[in-house]
């Protein structure tokens, strides 16, 4: 049948094979004008909410005068702002509309406000912290506001949402915004117009996103460090804990089998006791609890550690390691031995505390999986460690918010798309955003967002984060 389909097609006239050309490129067309389409209706439905939030609530008497001045300014942030910035956008993507209905191009519209206009979303996003804590304050301690919101949100207006629904739109746009130029340029024809137009666009709400992420990040690792230095107490030499440059990577309880080999200290104690481990990324800290408080036993730079894996010898001993200070708050090189709760446990606190090192692991049990995305360490006990190749982010996640997509055709698929976005970047020569996506030898390309990988995550389980 193969053959006989060649030979239908060289045998065709060309007027009938110059039709089907045709007809494929207005697929082609359809699809592109879909996409921009859906992009300036999604945008007009968002400023519609937009407009819920201030009419509803930010101008709504009652509400605003159960409100201080300040607590008013930290609910809101600036909400006015970013509310100018995309109806002066909405008014642009109806005036190309009203040109042509056949939409021409939005990519060049999304960049010229993405640069000019959409600075105002980062400041809105990292505001959002003390948006938050905010909110929740006032909903334990003022009882007038907290009975004139609960009024508010069973108006029919903002069907069956809540107030703090409208709150976070800003930063669901602008990535979801991301997303729709990707799908235009997934579309564009190459080396076109529409092409570079949106790679522009995709880059500048790129940088936008990861400003907003790494200010959301920064001032939240400040806020954690200032609560977590609150909970210690150094018995003996003190330790800054509040730094621009340092943050938290795990927390956990572990047992101590014995103490530092260096002393002979530990042989009349019990064979393990509980502590627990605050390990940043340039700090390990050994404490144990006192009620409310964490006494720091020892201390350590994350650089100075080294971890061995040990083999289990019955139940007493199972779950162990080998924790190596090569120089720690006495100057001293001391070694832990650690048990952890499980085997996956165990590698964790490994791969968290010497992350940068090979580490022999005795133990049988995990195995190794690549796909486009995640390079995984998968454990029997349902947890994997997976690495974003797009953004080089690393953690732990359980197994069961994941699934594998089995077809073949669709992880082909997914890969000449994501082939396709960073094709068109490298084409462009814009900046590359993460040292680890794009093309190389030995690595496939990086997912983003709306590409489903190997591995697509489950909605329902999307909050257990990874560790």
């Amino acid at each position: 049948w193969q053959r006989r389909f060649v030979h239908n097609i060289v045998s065709m006239n060309f007027s009938k094979l110059w039709g089907i050309i045709t007809t494929f490129s207005n697929v082609l067309f359809c699809f592109a004008h879909q996409a921009m389409f859906e992009l300036v209706t999604s945008e007009a439905s968002y400023y519609k909410s937009l407009e819920i939030l201030e009419t509803h609530f930010l101008r709504n008497p009652r509400l605003i005068n159960t409100l201080s001045q300040s607590d008013t300014h930290f609910l809101f942030s600036n909400i006015e702002e970013v509310m100018e910035a995309s109806e002066r956008f909405l008014m642009d993507l109806e005036h190309r509309i009203e040109e042509a209905i056949l939409i021409s191009d939005v990519c060049d519209i999304v960049f010229h406000h993405a640069e000019k206009h959409f600075k105002v979303f980062i400041t809105y996003v990292i505001n959002q912290v003390y948006q938050e804590k905010t909110y929740r304050r006032i909903l334990e301690e003022n009882q007038a506001f907290r009975e004139t919101m609960a009024e508010l949100e069973k108006h029919s207006c903002v069907r069956g949402l809540s107030f703090t629904s409208f709150l976070i739109l800003p930063f669901q746009r602008i990535t979801r915004l991301k997303l729709l130029v990707q799908n235009i340029l997934k579309t564009a024809e190459e080396h076109s117009e529409r092409e570079t137009n949106a790679i522009k666009a995709h880059q500048q709400l790129e940088q936008i996103v990861q400003e907003c992420n790494e200010g959301v990040r920064k001032m939240s690792r400040t806020e954690e460090l200032i609560s977590i230095e609150k909970t210690l107490e150094f018995k003996t030499k003190s330790v800054p804990i509040i730094s621009h440059s340092r943050w938290l990577l795990k927390k956990g309880e572990v047992q101590l089998m014995c103490g530092p080999k260096s002393t002979k200290t530990m042989r009349s104690r019990k064979l393990h006791q509980p502590i627990c481990l605050f390990l940043f990324n340039n700090l390990l800290l050994i404490t144990k609890r006192s009620g409310d408080k964490f006494q720091v036993l020892d201390s350590c730079t994350r650089a100075m550690l080294r971890t061995e894996d040990l083999e289990d010898q019955g139940q007493q001993l199972a779950f162990v390691f080998n924790l190596k200070m090569l120089e720690n708050q006495e100057d001293r090189t001391v070694i832990y031995m650690i048990k952890a709760s499980s085997m996956s446990d165990k590698l964790r606190w490994i791969c968290a505390l010497t992350p940068n090192r090979r580490t022999r692991f005795t133990s049988a049990g995990p195995q190794h999986a690549e796909t486009q995305d995640v390079c995984m360490l998968r454990l029997s006990t349902g947890w994997m460690m997976g690495e974003r190749l797009h953004d080089g982010e690393k953690g732990w996640f359980p197994s069961r918010v994941v699934e594998e997509i089995h077809s073949k055709e669709v992880r082909a698929q997914n890969l000449r798309e994501a082939y396709r976005v960073q094709q068109a970047h490298d084409s462009g020569g814009g900046p590359q955003v993460g040292s680890k996506s794009g093309i190389r030898a030995g690595r496939r390309v990086g997912k983003n967002p709306d590409f489903s990988s190997r591995w697509s995550v489950n909605a329902g389980d999307s909050s257990e984060g990874a560790q």
